[in-house]
């Protein structure tokens, strides 16, 4: 059939038209939200942040506590907020200095560390939390305080834990009481380790402690507790906009209000913004590396989901 110029034009316009309307019906009814959740994930795909647990316990176990609460974060900041850790608190070490991790929750003495290079700057920390490391023995070991630990093997999660290992090594030199120090990886390890009679006595902290397994924890006692100071940092890499960091503080501070389920088995009941100069009571302690033994070591590996 031979259609005439002006026939074949309406045509072609009619046609046109139909996929317009087609197209406007099939948007009608598309999922809602779609188009807008789509372009959110692919928003916060480019917005990844590798967020670092400092190793004080197994992976797994760091994983159980912390993925929910990152979750949380995840949904509340505008960001992909991923966990990661490392195998032990060195490897950790190793991966600030290489700056792994986007934001990074690392001890006191790490953060005065790694604030200087690669340049990671503190924006909040445990809402009205002090830190004081502890030292653990077994229940039926006779040891009673510090004083019977003279020429024993004490453990401590690594020479740069720092309420577990850098403030009780420090405060047993100044007491005068030599002890055959031995580094186990975790806090976790060195509650085990005394438990079992592998060591007479252990650093820890009071939040660690305090998650242990149950049935470990019933073997110990605490024979003694060190002086107090500014807790962990949480920390941002120099390559973090302020905007994101401002995002994933905000979050964290109306956790409390809005997530406090997610608080519980972190151990914490809140956080509060902070500042780089809230740390100067442990710059104050002029610790040097060589007492620390800060590790740098290169080609490790940084866990991460």
């Amino acid at each position: 059939m031979i259609l005439s110029n002006n026939l074949r034009y309406h045509l072609k316009y009619y046609l046109k038209y139909i996929c317009i309307i087609s197209g406007m019906i099939a948007g009608a009814y598309a999922a809602p939200g779609a188009a807008p959740r789509a372009a959110m994930a692919a928003e916060a795909e480019k917005r990844k942040v590798v967020f670092g647990i400092v190793p004080q316990q197994s992976a797994s176990r760091l994983a159980e506590v912390w993925v929910p609460f990152l979750d949380y974060l995840s949904r509340t900041s505008g960001a992909r907020v991923v966990f990661a850790t490392a195998k032990d608190i060195p490897t950790f070490e190793a991966c600030l200095v290489s700056g792994a991790y986007d934001v990074a929750y690392m001890n006191p003495y790490h953060y005065t560390v790694f604030h200087e290079a690669p340049g990671y700057t503190a924006f909040a920390r445990q809402k009205k939390k002090r830190l004081r490391g502890l030292v653990v023995a077994r229940k039926d070991s006779g040891v009673e305080d510090l004083r019977d630990l003279r020429g024993q093997a004490v453990a401590f999660p690594s020479p740069a834990a720092f309420g577990a290992s850098v403030i009780p090594r420090a405060e047993m030199r100044s007491a005068g009481i030599a002890i055959r120090p031995l580094y186990v990886k975790s806090h976790d390890s060195v509650y085990r380790a005394v438990a079992a009679g592998l060591m007479t006595a252990g650093g820890g902290v009071l939040r660690t402690f305090g998650n242990i397994d149950p049935e470990i924890r019933e073997q110990l006692r605490i024979i003694y507790k060190t002086k107090a100071y500014t807790p962990h940092a949480f920390a941002a890499h120099p390559n973090m906009s302020g905007r994101a960091v401002a995002a994933i503080s905000n979050a964290m501070v109306a956790a409390e209000r809005r997530a406090p389920e997610l608080l519980k088995p972190l151990g914490m009941k809140g956080f509060q913004a902070s500042e780089d100069k809230d740390w100067d009571d442990i710059r104050a302690l002029r610790l040097s590396r060589t007492q620390t033994e800060i590790s740098a070591a290169e080609g490790t590996k940084c866990l991460s989901g």
